[in-house]
């Protein structure tokens, strides 16, 4: 992959040992404004890690910056992360679909996926076709949690998308943008369409395999 150099901050290593050893925190808002000590402003997306978080004073250090954040941020242990799951991607509802986006401005269905579950503490892969090998195998929509994935394929086999389950027979997922759409045992039913749009390949738990939390 790559990056555009302006979006990175050098750091040494002592700072990123502090940082690793800080409990994590990321911006719970659909978009976050953030301001330096000199009243600059900086636009965060939601799933952004805010580095050496400090809950008191609602700031966070990137490099000498310090940034104050007002708005919502995640951290610590969740009471329930199955309906924060839900509640988070129903945030990006609308948003356009973009291959290789993760953002509210343009967002591709492993990237939803991915972004969401960050910010109940898991970290998954970034593509469907690696999201896929995490977790636990299950084989009917009744058996469905909300925050469980499924998974489509293509007439090869290929793993071509992926969604969270919102209710045994509600998806959300990204295609053409986020959107909510019907699911059964042969896969996501649009309503709009009158047809079947992505085949069913399996279905996944894995926040119940993985402890959940930012910590």
């Amino acid at each position: 992959g790559w990056i555009d150099s302006k979006m990175i901050t050098e750091i040494d290593e002592k700072t990123y040992r502090k940082i690793e050893k800080k409990p994590i925190a990321v911006s719970g808002d659909i978009i976050s404004l953030v301001k330096t000590g000199d009243n600059q402003n900086l636009i965060l997306a939601a799933g952004s890690t805010l580095p050496l978080w400090r809950p008191y004073l609602k700031e966070f250090t990137v490099g000498d910056k310090t940034y104050h954040s007002p708005g919502r941020v995640l951290y610590g242990k969740f009471k329930n992360p199955r309906n924060m799951v839900i509640n988070q991607a129903l945030k990006y509802y609308n948003a356009p679909y973009l291959w290789g986006g993760r953002s509210p401005f343009g967002i591709d269905c492993s990237g939803f996926s991915q972004i969401v579950y960050k910010m109940i503490g898991i970290s998954i892969p970034r593509d469907a076709s690696m999201q896929i090998n995490e977790g636990r195998s299950f084989g009917y929509p009744g058996e469905s949690e909300p925050g469980d994935l499924a998974f489509f394929d293509d007439d090869e086999g290929n793993i071509v998308h992926v969604g969270i389950i919102w209710e045994q027979n509600k998806i959300i997922h990204a295609s053409g943008k986020v959107r909510v759409d019907n699911l059964d045992q042969f896969g996501i039913f649009n309503e709009n369409l009158k047809r079947y749009t992505h085949k069913l390949h399996v279905m996944k738990k894995i926040i119940n395999t993985y402890k959940t939390g930012l910590l």
